[in-house]
């Protein structure tokens, strides 16, 4: 006999495995083992057709959640009974949060172990770690069970109740969520705020100044005792200076005047002020605080973060990732201090242990910060890892070993400067000693270089001093409207309202993006118009579901039910079923809703109507003959829209693209349009003779008035041939992609075709052969995403060879991999939420999509009715009180079969 303990995944189940005493068998449950109903093919037949069983919960008998085993588990569940058979000795080892309570507490019931069960918690994987849990075993917790399902049914409730709601009166599979559409109302605030923006113009002097020939910048900041206008002076509404402000607005004439005035009179040092100022280390990183600068620093998304952390978890590098602590045991104080003393001295030791407290209420999920695992931290350099996992790992080691480190020490300089009436200032700052600064620099990726670029010295100076004006040079300004949000400042808003938890937020961004409401965009989410349209109904129509402080009281809640100090179902009750529940006002509104309204975004500025159709936004608009509409590109932005644009794309419908000019050589004439994907040109007209004529996208940058015939001529010419390589002899060509401009050789190194980007200065229309062998000796930089050998998520077996189904992150998104066959994700799937039924379905396409193409030529007209045959199987249903129910059910297999009805398909929507 043996006892049996159960992780999450094959990872953590081979890391742990190495820290246990004989004796001991270590499987994966693969994540949940029960969850509700994902389609309308999981719903036992038994309740098939009763109404709430579209939803999963049946709300009528005290929020009862249908539980079921989804297809694509019950062979792990078979093999975790067949192994519990021969144990003596349950031990439950899932994550310690909330979502790892539940899963075990799932497999209780679905296991119904009649030997021995402990419950073993850990937030690291080091031998020390499990030696300690298993001593300390408990049991599960029901209440952190209980709130982790209350969260689910919620989930489920207002997902599963208002996005049919949607498909009715905006477009077909939108979704709304709890938390999910609050985020995206964020963005569509911050997108309105920037449509209202009105720039705001102003001038100020800069001049450079040299004392004993050393060279300083100062900056005009009064005129005649008044202050000059800043941008932080200016209304963002109105692009004027707030009312109120006593400040003088400089224009570029008085600008100009002024420089002339001052520029050869006397510059007098007339105060000089040193501000001693110390800084502290930030505290050790938490979910929320690691997805945020691992975006600022590495670029990494939140959902790619805490994929690389969870594999750096299970691998024994870090502590369990999922934490709202930023508390750090006496083990890791001391291997951080240890760390700092090695490699930095004792004189960067901070005098006392530096230990931190938590803030946020309802931290509850791990007790520690994320940091490296074990007694002694492994340099990022002795980890053997590669890429970004020890990007991610070099970016946690160095937040943590920081932590231990002395106090950053700096003086702050401020220099007044007077020539007339003028008075410049300037200012420089001097690190004295950097303390935790060589570690680590918040925002920084390179603490050496963080250091130089933060320290600005200025010459010696005194009171008196007159130092010599080398240029004064007067500076134009306009005002920026709000930034658009990134991952990183997004998870910041959503941690500091109280919205959702941290945990979640890699999930929720991505379904913002997957769902089509948000646009990434230079690291910055773009909302786009179907955004709009949603966030309108919801706002107008469901404003609490909306409302972050609404939400973040549900939170609060939340955490209430974990510890006991609210109750599940009278929350729930009130919530769904009470006078203003949820299903109370879904009925009474949805009669208001006026779909052609739901469907119309108004855009002030704009008399033109823009619409949400089959197809994406458009903008419909009325003439003498009739509406007019047009399609809006893709990346053109609710903010950025305008009447000129308007104007273009309704005369581009109406009278036809506008004509750049003739083709020197062919004398076809060259045309300018804008598609879904933005603007290009186009070599002639299209018709049965040309259906396809030369079309090539405008780089980058380019703006369509600014385009000339000999661009035009240029870009439809692409690709360039450059030349060929002097040591390979393959050519060497300039074009426009995907992923922008780029130069190629046509058999690199490897025999394989070589790319590399055209960027900066160089154009793809102008670069020589000799500049793109310099790029191509360049070495390849990375774009962005790249194919991983650690799986996103593990599937299973397949059920007819046994090989692993896995899901893996690659250069164009997520991929389902089964041996040498690799498909692509279905539409409207998602990582999460993907089920192994799903991913078979889409692997044998994918492998028999060029036999069923050959076997289709070789098809008569003639169709010959598919047989069906029938089976009757027995299905077991598992509700939350633990009984099991058997159902049989007739199920035909049919050629016919596979028609998913509108309402079927509905239930496949997640929350």
């Amino acid at each position: 006999m043996s006892k049996l303990v159960i992780v999450e995944s094959p990872t953590k189940a081979k890391t742990i495995r190495n820290y246990l005493p004989p004796g001991y068998r270590v499987e994966a449950s693969m994540g949940h083992v029960r969850d509700l109903p994902q389609s309308a093919s999981d719903i036992p037949a038994t309740v098939k057709g009763e109404e709430w069983a579209k939803i999963g919960v049946n709300v009528e008998e005290n929020f009862e959640p249908l539980y079921i085993v989804p297809q694509d588990k019950k062979k792990v569940v078979k093999a975790l009974k067949d192994a519990l058979k021969d144990a003596d000795e349950l031990v439950l080892a899932t994550d310690e949060d909330r979502e790892g309570e539940s899963i075990s507490w799932h497999l209780l019931q679905v296991l119904k172990p009649k030997v021995p069960t402990k419950r073993m918690v850990f937030h690291e994987i080091t031998e020390d770690a499990i030696q300690a849990a298993l001593t300390n075993c408990r049991d599960v917790d029901e209440q952190l069970v209980r709130a982790q399902e209350t969260r689910r049914i919620l989930d489920r409730l207002v997902g599963y109740t208002l996005s049919p709601l949607l498909w009715k009166k905006i477009a077909w599979g939108l979704s709304a969520g709890r938390v999910q559409s609050v985020a995206v109302r964020l963005l569509v605030q911050r997108e309105r705020q920037r449509r209202a923006f009105r720039k705001g113009s102003y001038w100020d002097l800069k001049a450079i100044l040299a004392q004993q020939e050393i060279p300083f910048e100062a900056k005009l900041v009064m005129l005649g005792g008044t202050r000059i206008a800043t941008g932080a002076d200016f209304d963002e509404a109105t692009g004027q200076i707030i009312a109120g402000r006593n400040v003088l607005l400089l224009g570029e004439a008085e600008a100009q005047g002024l420089r002339d005035r001052i520029q050869q009179c006397a510059w007098n040092v007339t105060n000089l002020e040193e501000r001693p100022s110390t800084r502290k280390p930030s505290p050790p990183f938490t979910t929320s605080t690691l997805q945020q600068e691992a975006n600022r620093k590495l670029r990494f998304s939140a959902r790619d973060t805490m994929r690389i952390a969870q594999s750096l978890y299970e691998q024994g590098y870090i502590t369990y990732m999922r934490t709202d602590s930023v508390h750090l045991s006496q083990q890791a104080i001391s291997a951080a201090r240890s760390c700092v003393e090695h490699k930095y001295g004792k004189e960067y030791l901070s005098p006392q242990p530096r230990q931190y407290t938590t803030k946020s209420k309802g931290a509850q999920e791990a007790h520690e910060a994320i940091r490296p695992s074990g007694s002694t931290f492994r340099t990022p350099q002795d980890t053997g890892l590669s890429g970004r996992e020890l990007q991610l790992y070099d970016l946690i080691w160095k937040r943590t070993v920081a932590t231990q480190m002395a106090e950053a020490r700096q003086t702050h300089v401020t220099v007044s400067i007077q020539v007339e009436d003028a008075e410049f200032r300037a200012t420089g700052k001097r690190i004295d000693f950097p303390g935790f600064f060589r570690a680590y620099v918040e925002g920084s990726d390179d603490p050496d270089a963080a250091l130089e670029s933060q320290e600005v010295i200025l010459p010696t100076l005194r009171v008196g001093d007159q130092p010599n004006c080398v240029d004064l040079e007067a500076i134009a300004h306009e005002t920026q409207p709000p930034a658009r949000y990134t991952e990183a400042t997004l998870v910041k808003t959503l941690e500091s309202e109280g919205i959702g938890r941290p945990s979640t937020y890699a999930s929720i961004i991505g379904t913002i993006i997957d769902r089509g409401y948000a646009q990434m965009n230079s690291n910055s989410l773009v909302p786009t118009f179907t955004a709009f349209a949603v966030t309108s109904l919801l706002e107008n129509y469901f404003p609490d579901l909306v409302d972050p402080s609404f939400t973040a009281r549900m939170e609060r809640t939340l955490d209430d039910i974990s510890t006991g100090e609210a109750e599940w179902l009278p929350y729930l009750k009130d919530f769904y079923l009470g006078q203003a529940g949820l299903e109370t006002q879904v009925k009474q509104q949805e009669s208001q809703i006026d779909p052609a309204n739901a469907r119309t975004i108004t855009l002030e500025g704009l008399e033109a109507k823009v619409r949400i159709g089959r197809y994406g936004a458009y903008i419909e608009t009325e003439n003498d003959d009739g509406p007019v509409k047009a399609t809006i590109p893709q990346d053109l932005t609710p903010s950025d829209l305008d009447p000129q644009q308007v104007e273009t794309l309704l005369r581009q419908k109406t009278e036809g693209p506008d004509k750049v000019g003739f083709h020197p050589e062919t004398g076809e004439p060259i045309y300018q349009l804008i598609g879904p994907y933005g603007p290009y040109v186009q070599l002639g007209d299209e018709s049965e003779a040309n259906p396809k004529p030369k079309r090539a996208s405008l780089p980058k940058g380019v703006k369509p008035e600014n385009v000339t015939l000999e661009m035009a001529v240029g870009l439809l010419a692409l690709p360039r041939a450059l030349g060929v390589h002097p040591e390979t002899g393959a050519k060497i060509q300039a074009s426009l992609g995907r992923f922008g401009p780029y130069v190629m050789h046509a058999k690199g190194p490897e025999g394989k075709p070589e790319y590399r980007s055209i960027k900066g200065d160089d154009d793809v229309l102008t670069i020589t052969l000799e500049r793109a062998l310099q790029l191509l000796a360049e070495p390849k930089a990375g774009r962005g995403r790249k194919a991983s050998s650690t799986p996103l998520r593990e599937l299973g077996a397949h059920p007819e060879d046994g090989e692993p189904v896995n899901i893996y992150n690659g250069p164009y998104g997520p991929y389902i991999k089964h041996g040498k066959v690799n498909a692509s994700l279905p539409e409207g799937q998602t990582v999460e939420g993907i089920t192994m039924d799903v991913a078979l379905k889409a692997i044998a396409e994918k492998a028999g999509s060029k036999k069923s193409s050959r076997t289709a030529k070789k098809t008569t007209t003639g169709t010959k009715a598919a047989s069906t045959t029938k089976k009757t199987t027995t299905k077991k249903t598992t509700t939350k009180s633990g009984t099991t129910k058997k159902t049989t059910k007739s199920a035909a297999k049919s050629s016919t079969t596979g028609k998913t009805t509108r309402a079927n398909t509905a239930r496949k929507t997640k929350s």
